[in-house]
């Protein structure tokens, strides 16, 4: 393993140990969404693709695990998976085709990978899943909102986090280096 596969794997490792320690901390729906969808945002633009697909599939099955998602979104919890690592996939690869250092794209990756995750959560719990009443409702229309602010925090934290020279580059979204 080369010390670039190292460093991609230990901060993916610590981009979901910060989700799921923000998620233990109990807040509500319009405050955790927003951040956890923002590390799978910064998991693509600093690890790639793979890195967001990965912190997407743990994190919702370490919250069912440790009590952070009610026994009730059990059913879910595949859904969610599949609508984090379809956010990181697509926002990956619509971010990715704008070139090294198109702000543009990333910002269309967010809007289209933000609509493809709403989409997949709303569908689920309409036609395939049985959730009560307003854990239904969460998994409609606030998901595409906290979707499009974790995106929104995620471009402003890249950029002052690589500014800052606190993350050395970012990723295109495919794993190539962005200047």
């Amino acid at each position: 393993m080369s010390s670039a596969d190292i460093r991609r794997v230990t901060r993916t490792a610590i981009l979901i140990a910060l989700t799921v320690a923000f998620q233990s901390l109990g807040l509500q729906q319009m405050v955790t969404g927003p951040v956890v969808n923002m590390f799978l945002y910064l998991a693509v633009m600093t690890v790639g693709v793979w890195g967001g697909v990965a912190t997407g599939l743990v994190t919702p099955v370490v919250a069912l695990w440790v009590g952070i998602l009610k026994p009730a979104m059990a059913p879910m919890v595949p859904a969610i998976a599949l609508g984090n690592a379809a956010l990181a996939v697509v926002f990956g690869m619509v971010s990715g085709i704008g070139g090294r250092k198109s702000t543009t794209f990333r910002i269309i990756g967010v809007l289209i990978a933000s609509l493809v995750k709403f989409l997949i959560l709303s569908t689920t719990v309409r036609y395939l899943v049985q959730v009560p009443g307003p854990l239904a409702k969460m998994m409609q229309g606030t998901q595409l909102v906290t979707a499009l602010i974790g995106g929104a925090l995620a471009l402003v934290l890249a950029e002052i986090l690589s500014r800052t020279g606190i993350i050395g580059e970012t990723t295109d979204g495919t794993g190539r280096k962005r200047g």
